[in-house]
Parts: C-alpha cells; sequence; structure tokens
C-alpha cells in the first residue's frame, strides 16, 4: 500500500471561479496554510478599495492571506518558504516565476478551463463558446515554464448547448474543476498521479485576452457567428457595437440575450426592425433577435422595456 502523504497546501487565485475550489479543499479537510490572492484594487464611483473574492472568503475562514505585488520580490519568497508548503494549487491567478512554482516538494498544479491543449491562455471559457465549440472541459496539469502547457494530470468534458451562454458554461466548469481539483489532490496524496504530455498539435486555437476590439459585433459577419460572440461574452464583459440613430453621434450599445432567426432577405447588414414588442438586426443569412440590450448610462433592460421609453428612427442601424 502507498504511503500518504501529509500535505500542506498553498492555494493561489483571485476571482468567483477560484473561490469554489477553495471551498472544495475546505470541505475535504485538507490543510490550507496559505492563500495568495491579487492585491485590493480600487473600484466603483467612489474607487473604494475592493478585495478578491478569494481573499473574501479566506478571511471568513481565518485563513493565513498574502497579497504580493511582485511574486519574484525576496519578501515575498520568504514568506512563501515560511509556509512550508508541499503543494501548490492555481486556479485563475497570474504567471508564476519558476522559483515559486518550483518550490514544493509535490510540485504546483493549476486548474485551466479547457480540454489542454486547446485554449491556452486567458478566456477559454470565452473562446470555446465564441468558436462554436460542441464541448469543452476542465484540465489539471503540473506548471512548467510556459502558459498552459505542462504534463496534464486529469480532464473532464462537458458538453456545450447551443444557447448556452458564457456565464453559464462559467459556473458549470467552475463546479467540474473544484471536484476535479480534489480528485487530483487525493491522487497526489496517495502518491498514484501519473501525467500526460500534452500532444502536439498543428490546429491549436487560443483563448486570446479580450478587449474591447476583439468583443466589438461585426455585423457583416453571417448570423451564426454574431449570435456564438454575443452569447460568448454575456453577461460579461459583454459584446457591444455602435447605434446609428439618426442623431449627432452613435451611441455605444451592450447586446446580452439573444436568438438567431434564419430567413433569407437582402437588407444590409446591421439594419433594425422594431414594433412594440420585438426588435431584431439583420446580418448575413438571418437576423438576430435582441432581447436585451443596454443604452449608454442606463441599465440592462428587457426589450419590451426598452421600447416603451427610446424610439429607434426609420433608418437606424447598429454599426
Amino acid at each position: 500500500m502507498t504511503q500518504k502523504h501529509d500535505l500542506r497546501i498553498v492555494f493561489m487565485g483571485t476571482p468567483d471561479f477560484a473561490v469554489a475550489t477553495l471551498k472544495a479543499l475546505l470541505d475535504n479537510n485538507y490543510n490550507v496554510v496559505g492563500v495568495i490572492t491579487a492585491p485590493d484594487r480600487k473600484a466603483g464611483r467612489g474607487q473604494k478599495l475592493k478585495s478578491s473574492a478569494v481573499k473574501e472568503f479566506a478571511q471568513k475562514h481565518n485563513l493565513n492571506i498574502l497579497q504580493p505585488t511582485n511574486l519574484k520580490a525576496e519578501s515575498f519568497i520568504e514568506e512563501l518558504k515560511a509556509l512550508k508548503a508541499n503543494l501548490q494549487i492555481i486556479v485563475a491567478f497570474r504567471m508564476l516565476p519558476k522559483v515559486v512554482w518550483q518550490m514544493p516538494e509535490f510540485g504546483t498544479f493549476n486548474l485551466h478551463a479547457s480540454l489542454l491543449p486547446q485554449y491556452r491562455g486567458a478566456a477559454p471559457i470565452h473562446w470555446a463558446i465564441i468558436n462554436g465549440e460542441k464541448k469543452t472541459g476542465v484540465t489539471t496539469f503540473f506548471i512548467d515554464e510556459k502558459i498552459d502547457t505542462g504534463a496534464i494530470i486529469l480532464s473532464e468534458e462537458t458538453n456545450i448547448k447551443e444557447d448556452t451562454t458564457v456565464g453559464q458554461l462559467h459556473d458549470e466548469l467552475m463546479a467540474i474543476g473544484s471536484k476535479l481539483v480534489v480528485t487530483t489532490v487525493k491522487l497526489i496524496e496517495e502518491g498514484n498521479a501519473t501525467t500526460t504530455i500534452q500532444p502536439k498539435s498543428e490546429d491549436l486555437k487560443t483563448a486570446y485576452k479580450l478587449n474591447r476590439d476583439n468583443c466589438k459585433i461585426d455585423w457583416s459577419e453571417d448570423l451564426d457567428t454574431i449570435y456564438n460572440k454575443i452569447r460568448g461574452l454575456n453577461p460579461f464583459p459583454t459584446a457591444w457595437c455602435y447605434l446609428d440613430n439618426e442623431e449627432e453621434k452613435p451611441l455605444s450599445v451592450k447586446l446580452y440575450g439573444v436568438e438567431k432567426i434564419y430567413e433569407p432577405h437582402n437588407f444590409e447588414a446591421g439594419l433594425i426592425f422594431s414594433d412594440k414588442n420585438e426588435l431584431k438586426v439583420s446580418c448575413q443569412g438571418g437576423y438576430i433577435k435582441v432581447k436585451e440590450m443596454q443604452l449608454p448610462g442606463k441599465r440592462k433592460m428587457d426589450v419590451k422595456s426598452l421600447l416603451n421609453g427610446f424610439e429607434f428612427s426609420k433608418n437606424s442601424k447598429l454599426l
């Protein structure tokens, strides 16, 4: 019988996605000797300092918290060594220097929200939907020098439905991922973890960081491409475009819930068709039916409420 290792775990993570895993580790009575998370940041209109979701959770459970600004700083390295961890677990954190990930006896592993080697990078959940994938998953792997390239420990896949949004998939993968991390830790604890080198592939898709430019809708694209982009950014960070309502300046609007209508037509891309209850936009191969929209300076509204107080001109269009 393999001897069980007495684990001392350091957990590193920042957003909500990471909280589920930290909770699962505590629920399974693992010894989390330290939590590393991002420094507090100014947020909101008052620019008050806001703690990360992981910090808020860790504080409630009286865990030891470190918030380094520089992961290579000698002071941080010494604090980390003093925790005497023999395993580090990373979920939605930043790239670690070698001196950090090489430190523990049983290594440092990461939970990534894709089926590696596909969708390495910052936004794997978004890009899987934006690219119209039918399945995705989560992977645990030991960290090495490059981003998301280390040896795979475990993975688990799930299907993506035709109307799944990134918010829904995020929550599903968060739950699957937290269980996969606990299973991975059990294997390491029992000395039974085996790894597989990531396969080399010519056809790798990348999960690029999202920015304002790649979140903008191009109405000249086909119906499926536009539909996948909008649901792949709903509810965060949200697809956007300009509304030309025959006013002085186009308005920047955000689109949330949408449906697609396959219907041949000869209208130019981006034309808006609306009545009291419905708003649809022409594109290649049909129309995007808008269910939720946000005008600048306003809250997100369902289209019926929006049409009660906002009038689209006869020739209005989305750009």
